[in-house]
């Protein structure tokens, strides 16, 4: 059972970069990209697992990145897929697709914005 995540190089800029501006920590950030990301596969269909390796990302704890939602976080990718889902191809095969995904929505939606105060409504709504 894998318990770490590797993310992109592209992810852990843009976490870096909306963690100065926002003060909002990555694993918050994580949680609302994987949130967009779901929200959007309901329009486009799912994401296919991402099993590469991810060398020049961030490495975050599972527990860090899901916390106590890790079964809310399952439920709703497995939901998302159309199939039962085993914990190794859940975390971080089908998390990591949608996180990839949600972190290009989630800076556009910063760069959108404007502003925080905006960010923060937008990812609300």
């Amino acid at each position: 059972m894998n318990f770490t995540l590797k993310t992109s190089k592209y992810a852990k800029d843009v976490l870096t970069q909306l963690h100065a501006s926002t003060g909002i920590t990555p694993n918050i950030l994580i949680r609302y990209a994987v949130s967009l990301s779901l929200r959007n596969s309901i329009l486009d269909g799912s994401v296919e697992p991402v099993t590469k390796d991810f060398a020049d990302g961030l490495v975050l704890n599972r527990n860090t990145v899901t916390g106590e939602h890790d079964y809310v976080f399952k439920a709703l990718i497995t939901q998302v897929a159309g199939k039962e889902l085993s914990d190794e191809e859940y975390f971080p095969g089908y998390f990591n697709a949608h996180l990839e995904r949600g972190i290009r929505s989630l800076a556009s939606e910063y760069k959108s914005a404007g502003n925080f105060e905006r960010f923060i409504r937008a990812l609300l709504l």
